[in-house]
């Protein structure tokens, strides 16, 4: 029997129905899809833009990326500080020329994690996104330094609560330290160059290039190649070098992201860091570096024999500060990474993967200094036997300040009691942030009495910043917005962890 053809009217109604069905099915799932949108960003994950500079270097508003006509560090200078001064190298202290500003960059977009504080409490060193108290309208972005019924203090830079200093997170600290001196970083020309700039008076607002490190008396590092520093002495003697930086403003509380006028009026910093790579050729030698803090010089030191050793030094006198950490698999012949830190009253020393830590507030002869200490600290490098030490890196925490800034609360003298629902806020850019340090307006409430002065209201709390998914993109050519991700800067925002420095 032979098979019945459909009509071409009837084949053509099919189709028009097909087609129709389609349609419906994709506005069906569109719908969905955009309902399902608005509720994730209403309850889960919300996009943000970083309108300032506040928490630079963490978050960055509109900046310049610059990287420096001399030594070829790249780093960041907010879009307002340019406009108060040139900006300044923070690795070899350079003055930068008006040439090496490229193009403006937009600020970082980040995704807020919105809800989350709804079922877990906020934790210090958040980064949190909050109504502005006085304007519940604005959007701030801040890091959470203190939780209700916590009294906290602003006292050289560390942030105290109840009396007890409050240490960073493993991935906050490594978050918040600032480079001072890059060994990587060298000229891009011959030094001489440079040096005849500024000899014949081509370049006033600089200096002549010379080397970060020299040797203390009797010392016989050689330093000539200034990226790698090398000992041959075979005698077991300890041999010294010390930092020597001609910049008076390196371990002030300077941020090349701000302008560059104000660096000789902030505070001297003394939390620090030094880390290096170290090769020792013979297992009795030694290799350490020494941090000064208040006038004494805490020392961390690796025995290849299998030892790790802190002391510190008084007046002259030695003594040390713990037995020391026996340990095996430290290997000579071959470069380990050595890393020492005094930070939040507390010293941290790695070599590899091997930690060794002293709680200074445990140490009785530990005496924190009120007020001012203005005598920049003094970092040096020793070893003994033949040593070799590159990729030199020294860094400085950030500083939150307190009565540097003339701040309102939170500081010696004017501690800051929290009560309940209440949070204090700092933003990581201490000397340019408009926080809970300087409010002066109350909180707009819904209901009476306002909010208090100075807190962060539970009620506001909007969500904590966990990632930033776009920054510095890349413009495909010079006319054309920036459009290619950035890869490299797509990173997670640091918060409050368990895991210690």
């Amino acid at each position: 029997m032979e098979e019945k053809r459909p009509q071409p009217q009837e084949s053509l109604a099919h189709r028009h129905q097909h087609s129709v069905e389609s349609i419906i099915t994709l506005l069906e799932w569109l719908v969905v899809a955009f309902i399902l949108a608005l509720m994730f960003m209403t309850f889960a994950m919300q996009a943000f833009q970083i309108p300032t500079g506040s928490m630079a270097e963490t978050l960055r508003g509109k900046h310049y990326r610059i990287r420096c006509i001399r030594c070829g560090h790249a780093f960041d200078v907010g879009n307002d500080a340019v406009s108060y001064g040139r900006p300044q190298c923070p690795n070899c202290d350079y003055i930068e020329p008006g040439y090496a500003l490229g193009p403006v960059n937009n600020g970082d977009r980040i995704f807020v994690l919105k809800s989350i504080y709804q079922f877990f409490p906020p934790q210090r060193w958040d980064v949190v996104v909050f109504k502005n108290p006085a304007n519940p309208l604005d959007n701030y972005i801040k890091r959470l330094i203190a939780l209700p019924g916590e009294t906290v203090e602003l006292v050289n830079g560390d942030v105290f609560i109840n009396g007890k200093v409050a240490r960073k997170p493993a991935s906050v600290q490594k978050e918040l330290w600032m480079p001072i001196f890059l060994q990587d970083y060298q000229p891009l020309e011959a030094v001489e160059h440079f040096n005849e700039l500024v000899l014949q008076g081509q370049d006033g607002n600089n200096k002549t290039w010379k080397s970060a490190f020299e040797n203390e008396p009797n010392s016989l590092w050689q330093l000539d190649d200034m990226t790698v520093f090398t000992l041959n002495e075979k005698t077991g003697t300890p041999h010294t070098m010390v930092y020597a930086s001609d910049n008076p403003n390196d371990f002030r509380a300077s941020y090349g992201y701000n302008e560059s006028a104000g660096y000789p009026f902030k505070p001297i910093v003394s939390d620090l860091m030094v880390s290096f790579y170290a090769k020792c050729d013979v297992p009795d030698g030694t290799v350490g570096a020494s941090l000064e803090k208040y006038g004494v010089h805490y020392s961390a030191q690796v025995e290849f024999d299998g030892a790790m050793v802190f002391t510190k030094t008084v007046g002259g006198q030695t003594t040390q500060l713990r037995p020391p950490m026996l340990s095996g698999g430290i290997e000579t012949g071959r470069f380990e990474k050595f890393e020492f830190a005094n930070v939040d009253q507390l010293l941290v020393f790695r070599w590899g993967e091997k930690r060794f830590t002293y709680d200074l507030s445990k140490d009785a002869g530990f005496k924190p200094v009120n007020g001012h200490y203005e005598k920049p600290p003094t970092v040096r490098l020793f070893a003994s036997g033949p040593t070799e030490i590159r990729h030199i890196g020294l860094y400085r925490d950030t500083f939150y300040m307190g009565e540097e800034l003339i701040s309102l609360r939170a500081t010696k003298e004017n501690p800051f009691t929290l009560n309940k629902d209440e949070f204090f806020v700092c933003g990581d850019n201490s000397n340019n942030s408009l926080d809970g340090r300087f409010w002066s307006t109350p909180g707009i409430s819904n209901n009476e009495p306002p909010y208090r002065v100075g807190v962060v209201p539970r009620d506001y709390m909007m969500g904590k910043a966990v990632m930033v998914y776009w920054s510095q993109a890349f413009r495909p050519a010079g006319d054309l917005p920036s459009m290619i991700p950035n890869l490299d800067n797509l990173k997670v925002i640091s918060g409050g962890s368990e895991r210690e420095y």
